[in-house]
């Protein structure tokens, strides 16, 4: 059954009542899980997608199987509706979306913008760099996708990252297929549009000295595609979606210049605020995302560098993790994020208690922490942002659902 907004907040006392119990176990999952399929969370995994050995660049065609990437894609659109046809698994997606943030019982709409945040924390111009960032493969197989099935005109999506530069690797693939679609980046210049930011869109939930523009780009879209790398971080431990929205505020090219109030995370275990539930939480980021991605084509376990460690972790068993994780859930897309990146590299940098943000967000409404998550500063207190649990282990890589309750993530192999 599906909810309303209004009606997520009648069910959020019933789900926070139960929340001693919830923090019990790995598979105690807490939250309110969305989605068509509610927490579901699908994972395409084809060792034949990328193929690089360490020589030349990771991103160029001779590794990396647009066709096996497509149909990644689109088998998990369709793992995603439980469709049978991408066409119907869009409409359902858009449909769904709108029925639970009070737009109707409606699809997508002309005219209607829709805006793919890509992760290009690694570029510093609009060369081609070595360092890993989102494929290009990946998101061009998201614009076949939205202008095909989806049946969004290409002059409608705009693929932008406000903080950094469209390089030209991704450039030149989308714009030769799709000259219509926009790219919005820090800069602007060579076939882009440099961003444009309204300020104080996002004043965050407490006092704090990080950037409170937003690219024009989120404010004005209808709809967000949300397409993140999977990778760890220092400081944050992760890099997944919720960090990935950092990207579209009014911040520097330099990272040293702007402040990161709530990105830390306490390392004894006790909760705090994070800023990521105020991205996951606001209306023109999270709550305005239809689709939350993280490419896992090759992974790293840090943020710098290109691809550097095969996975020895089963079914990767020595090579890239050639692997796609799609939800219409942002946490519990983080939360799957989360449990494989942990699984490979259990001692990563600053990864205790990095988790803390999934538990915040998955209980927006009456967190740990007890913030009052506003991220407006509209009065209207956040509710749940999702649903939030670990596997029962690296080798089963079980969530809740997988294990027969009602409650939780499903992990759902495409």
């Amino acid at each position: 059954m599906e909810m309303t907004r209004r009606q997520f907040a009648l069910s959020i006392a019933a789900i926070s009542a139960l929340r001693p119990s919830l923090f019990d176990s790995s598979l105690s999952s807490m939250g309110v899980p969305r989605g068509v399929v509610p927490g579901r969370v699908t994972w395409a995994h084809d060792p034949a997608a990328v193929t690089w050995d360490g020589t030349g660049s990771w991103w160029t065609d001779a590794c990396n199987n647009q066709a096996a990437i497509d149909r990644m894609v689109s088998s998990s659109i369709r793992g995603l509706t439980n469709q049978k046809s991408d066409a119907r698994s869009w409409s359902a997606i858009f449909h769904y979306f709108n029925r639970t943030h009070d737009r109707g019982n409606t699809g997508y709409k002309p005219g209607e913008k829709v805006a793919i945040k890509a992760n290009l924390n690694n570029t510093t111009d609009h060369g081609t760099i070595e360092r890993l960032n989102s494929s290009p493969h990946l998101i061009l197989s998201l614009v076949r996708q939205l202008t095909g099935p989806g049946r969004v005109p290409e002059t409608s999506i705009t693929i932008f990252d406000s903080s950094r530069f469209i390089p030209g690797n991704l450039y030149d693939k989308i714009h030769h297929e799709f000259p219509g679609v926009a790219f919005v980046d820090h800069i602007g210049g060579d076939g882009r549009i440099k961003a444009e930011f309204k300020a104080d869109a996002i004043p965050f939930s407490i006092e704090s000295r990080n950037a409170k523009g937003l690219d024009t780009t989120v404010v004005e879209a209808t709809y967000l595609i949300n397409a993140a790398v999977l990778r760890a971080h220092v400081s944050s431990g992760v890099t997944l979606c919720a960090k990935n929205l950092f990207g579209a505020t009014s911040i520097y090219t330099d990272w040293h210049k702007n402040a990161h109030d709530g990105f830390h995370h306490n390392s004894d275990g006790s909760a705090s605020y994070s800023a990521f539930t105020d991205f996951l939480g606001h209306k023109d980021l999270g709550e305005k995302t239809i689709l939350f991605v993280i490419d896992g084509l090759y992974g790293n376990d840090n943020v710098d560098g290109p691809p550097h460690r095969k996975w020895k972790m089963a079914p990767f068993n020595d090579a890239w993790p050639d692997s796609i994780f799609m939800s219409s859930d942002g946490v519990a897309i983080d939360s799957v994020g989360f449990d494989f990146l942990t699984g490979e590299w259990p001692d990563l940098p600053d990864i205790k208690n990095a988790d803390n943000y999934l538990r915040e967000s998955a209980l927006a409404n009456d967190p740990p922490s007890k913030t009052l998550y506003d991220p407006e500063r509209d009065g209207v207190r956040c509710r749940s942002l999702g649903v939030y649990e670990h596997w029962n282990n690296a080798t089963d890589k079980k969530y809740s659902r997988n294990l027969g309750k009602s409650h939780g993530i499903e992990l759902f192999q495409v």
